[in-house]
């Protein structure tokens, strides 16, 4: 399996990556690209392994941090991830919402450590922008 891949994402949009208010950062919602294609595109399927996933829900969740971390000062640091929001791109029959979420639950944790465990909510949608499959929205505090 290839590995998440680090890079700042470009806005598709008028919108910022991410914006700082006092210790507090909050993402815009990132895809699954890498240099600005994504990875895969489409509907998760119920009938594909889980596992299938790990990979675009990682690299999704590795833009969010990355854009998070580009608003850091120097010597400043994530001290937690206070909220994290998967979307889904989801057939219907797909229930494992929380199990596939959890692959960017277990990103964050391998990057931050305890840090990068905060709330979460994980939602199952019709449709994503550019038919990607998944999008993460991370809230991180700074120290």
């Amino acid at each position: 399996m290839k590995d998440v891949v680090k890079y700042r994402p470009v806005p598709k949009g008028q919108y910022e990556l991410a914006t700082r208010f006092g210790n507090i950062i909050y993402t815009a919602g990132m895809t699954p690209t890498v240099d600005g294609v994504l990875i895969k595109r489409g509907k998760l399927m119920a009938s594909h392994s889980e596992e299938t996933y790990r990979l675009i829900v990682q690299q999704a969740t590795c833009n969010a941090l990355s854009v998070a971390e580009d608003e850091l000062q120097k010597g400043e640091t994530i001290s937690q991830v206070i909220s994290m929001t998967i979307y889904i791109n989801a057939e219907e029959r797909l229930h494992g919402h929380a199990r596939i979420a959890d692959f960017a639950s277990a990103y964050l944790m391998e990057e931050l450590g305890q840090r990068g465990i905060g709330s979460r909510t994980t939602v199952g949608v019709s449709s994503l922008p550019g038919d990607s499959p998944v999008e993460v929205q991370l809230v991180v505090g700074v120290g």
